[in-house]
């Protein structure tokens, strides 16, 4: 098979493709033939080295992919998976080639109104983004939300999801195309998140928001500032770095709730995973959830895909095609 490797840290430029061994199936895990593969900025970061790589190189990256299974081991022939099931996956290592061996547990069935392109652009943002208006704040009709990078991949589905649920949104956004991004998601608002941004929204929320979400980490001390008092800061990204420190005295004297938010915290079972991913397919069936892909890569073009990611000028989902 071939896979989308690298053998040192650095930029997109280190990407090779590569051949290598087929995986085989084993107890408990089957071979996917990846049809659509979701980039994320964890894959940027690990190329850059600013993760931990367990084993040697050349290392393959990519948690997140749609396809039909291909090889299972005979001990586990009969079971709920078969040869040619559509399934995808949104949180199993190696994502990032044409054959991948996927844990059973990590699987998740799809219906036959998502197709691979929408499983792999939708699962693991779209998860995120439940997880975060469901678990780390319980959102309610009538809130006002901030959200950063809401031109995102997750910041368009936590909008969309959030408008479902009856909240006003607030979006930031970098760029005029993820502002009417942000915009067509149902935000009531979107304004620029550069320089001056925290007077931008002050201007439109004088009495400050009811939740902010901020994926952007050294953002942190202005969405605490711009939380109402009582209200809540979700933590859930530091897509530019990590955020100053925290004073416990401001959420004390604000009453206010500081969240972290990670997603794996609560998908730790099969029946977990597949139960939101179905909520999350019956909100695209409905009409609820759009899907946005801003670029459809072939995967041994890898490096055109995370430099177009990295830069921050894609509005919506980055899919590599095998």
């Amino acid at each position: 098979m071939h896979a989308l490797t690298f053998s040192r840290f650095g930029g997109p430029e280190v990407l090779e493709w590569t051949t290598l061994p087929d995986p085989q199936p084993a107890p408990g895990v089957v071979v996917v033939r990846t049809r659509a593969i979701g980039l994320n900025f964890a894959d940027v970061y690990r190329r850059q080295g600013r993760y931990h790589l367990a084993g040697s190189p050349p290392w393959i990256a990519g948690y997140e992919a749609a396809g039909e299974i291909v090889a299972i081991h005979p001990q586990d022939a009969g079971g709920a998976f078969a040869i040619g099931r559509r399934v995808a996956f949104a949180d199993s290592a190696f994502a990032n080639a044409e054959l991948v061996a996927v844990p059973l547990d990590r699987l998740i069935a799809l219906p036959d109104d998502i197709d691979f392109e929408t499983a792999a652009a939708l699962l693991l943002q779209g998860l995120t983004a439940q997880f975060l208006l469901e678990d780390s704040h319980a959102v309610r009709a009538g809130e006002t939300l901030l959200v950063h990078a809401a031109g995102g991949g997750v910041g368009q589905l936590l909008v969309q999801l959030a408008t479902a649920k009856g909240a006003n949104v607030i979006a930031l956004a970098s760029s005029e195309d993820k502002r009417r991004s942000a915009l067509a998601a149902g935000a009531r608002h979107a304004l620029d998140s550069g320089l001056g941004w925290a007077g931008r929204v002050r201007a439109v929320a004088p009495d400050g928001v009811d939740v902010v979400y901020d994926s952007i980490g050294r953002t942190l001390g202005d969405s605490l500032a711009l939380a109402r008092t009582g209200g809540t800061a979700v933590f859930y990204g530091m897509a530019a770095g990590d955020p100053d420190p925290v004073d416990p005295r401001v959420l004390m004297d604000r009453s206010l709730t500081l969240v972290g938010g990670d997603l794996w915290n609560v998908l730790t079972t099969a029946q977990e995973r597949q139960q939101r991913a179905d909520r999350l397919f019956e909100a695209v069936h409905a009409g609820q959830l759009r899907v946005s892909v801003a670029a459809h890569i072939p995967l041994r073009e890898g490096a055109q895909a995370h430099a177009l990611l990295e830069g921050r000028g894609s509005a919506g989902k980055v899919l590599l095609i095998p």
